[in-house]
């Protein structure tokens, strides 16, 4: 496996630029895995405003915040994480159809179904998520998980 198949959501991505339980194997994880990561706008957007709550939650300066962001903005520019364009009607629609299926068994919020939803569109095969909801719709819809 490669990174350019897998879709790392937020919940995972920030464990790469955030001190939290999981970072540690996260960046063990992505020092063997070669390739890039794909990153949705909304992805991008997410992961973002993880470091902005930070602060807002006073675990971390808004000075140490900006060093993730650059962080952040130089993994993508050294290819690390790849920007892709994906149909969002589709996604969207693909989001509201596992959102029947599955949300009422697995309570999943509308946010988790869409990273969900985007990995599929998106013809990947493999997630990678710390959330154990997202996690459970993922399995049901077909991906297979990745394990750090």
């Amino acid at each position: 496996m490669t990174a350019d198949a897998v879709y790392a959501d937020p919940s995972a991505l920030s464990r790469l630029y955030l001190n939290q339980p999981g970072s540690r194997e996260m960046h063990l994880w992505r020092a063997r895995i070669k390739g890039s990561l794909p990153v949705t706008h909304h992805g991008r957007t997410e992961l973002v405003n993880a470091v902005s709550l930070t602060v807002f939650r006073g675990e971390r300066t808004l000075e140490q915040a900006k060093q993730a962001w650059a962080n952040i903005e130089a993994d993508f520019e050294d290819g690390h994480l790849d920007q892709v364009d994906i149909l969002w009607r589709a996604a969207l629609n693909r989001a509201a159809e596992l959102s029947r299926a599955h949300s009422p068994t697995v309570g999943t919020r509308a946010l988790d179904v869409l990273h969900v939803a985007c990995a599929l569109e998106l013809g990947l095969r493999h997630l990678l998520t710390f959330d154990d909801r997202q996690a459970k719709l993922a399995v049901a819809a077909g991906l297979k998980l990745v394990k750090l």
